[in-house]
């Protein structure tokens, strides 16, 4: 079977990091992803869950106060700068 390159953009930090567990795991990056690819195509799906956590209460409240505010603009407060808004927040 023929090969063929690909290029991943990804960040630096990441890249290292995925180096060093392959490495840990006896293989190079190549085989990794050969694997993925593989398991994807073979199972017709992405071999793993993919997710996030979901927002608290807290962040589901500020949400919903920031939709409030984009309908109605009257119920926040806006600032010219941020030298005004600390100045306000920090009395």
């Amino acid at each position: 079977m023929a090969q063929t390159n690909i290029n991943i953009r990804m960040d630096a930090d990441l890249k290292k990091q995925f180096e060093a567990f392959c490495e840990d795991m006896g293989m190079s990056m190549t085989t990794a992803f050969n694997i993925f690819a593989k398991k994807t195509v073979r199972e017709y799906r992405i071999p793993f869950e993919i997710g996030a956590e979901k927002p608290n209460a807290d962040t589901l409240s500020a949400i919903k106060e920031v939709e409030m505010m984009k309908k109605d603009p009257s119920l926040g407060k806006s600032y010219n700068s941020v030298n005004d808004m600390m100045e306000d927040l920090l009395g």
